[in-house]
Order: structure tokens, then sequence, then C-alpha cells
């Protein structure tokens, strides 16, 4: 089972279902929604999911036809994505609280998409210093 929520906790979803491919996506109204340089986000089949609180608290933006962001309207975080006509809906990986252990990851299937909208001051092939924490 997947579950996650909001930055302020006031949101929460679970699903029915496990983390498979991961998806990266470039385009820049992923980049301007989140940001970022990029959107990570997994589909789940929309019968499995639910939410568990704060749907009250759901904010929407048409972001392109039919294509619905929600998010928690107290603390801003963007929490999945639906185009209402699809049998799922994308969970935003950065509000994911099921712990995915390492191992598990480098066998799951990643891919990047609309690199060709990306962000020139970010490239994924770049190999940058890593720190746990932030700048000391």
């Amino acid at each position: 089972m997947l579950t996650g929520s909001c930055l302020c906790g006031g949101v929460a979803y679970e699903a029915d279902a496990p983390l498979e491919r991961i998806v990266h996506c470039h385009c820049q109204t992923c980049r301007k929604t989140h940001g970022a340089a990029f959107s990570s986000v997994t589909a789940v089949p929309r019968e499995k999911f639910r939410w568990v609180r704060g749907q009250e608290l759901l904010g929407a933006f048409e972001s392109s036809p039919g294509k619905f962001r929600r998010f928690c309207t107290r603390c801003g975080s963007h929490v999945m994505a639906e185009r209402t006509a699809q049998p799922v809906v994308l969970l935003r990986l950065g509000c994911l609280d099921t712990p995915v252990a390492e191992p598990a990851m480098s066998n799951r299937p990643q891919i990047h998409i609309w690199r060709s909208d990306a962000a020139p001051w970010y490239d994924p092939k770049a190999q940058f210093p890593e720190k746990a924490e932030g700048l000391a």
C-alpha cells in the first residue's frame, strides 16, 4: 500500500497499489507547478486510490483540458493529478510517505519525459557532489 500526505498533514491518501514505474516529467507546466527542474510521479489505478483525510482542503487547477492538479489549499503541496477520463491517477512522489527501500529503486523502471522542454540549468546525466544534509 502507498500512503502520502501534504506538507501540513491536512490532506492524506492511500492507494492499494505497488510503486511501479517512476516518471520524471520535465515539461514547463510541471516545472512551474512544482518550482523545480522536474516532477516525479507514479500512476496507480483510480479504483485503488482514496482520500483518507482533508478532501475539503483540496484545491484543483485544470492545467490542460481535462487534467486537474490537486493541491492542499492550506500548505500548497501538489498531491496528485488526474485526467478525469483516465483509469489511473498520478501520485506526486514528493508527497509519498511510504518508505521506498534503496535496493528496490535500482530495479524500478524510471523514465525522463518532456526533455525537449527541460530547464536548461539541469541535466539529469550530470554528476554532482552529494551531502546528506544542507550546506554547513
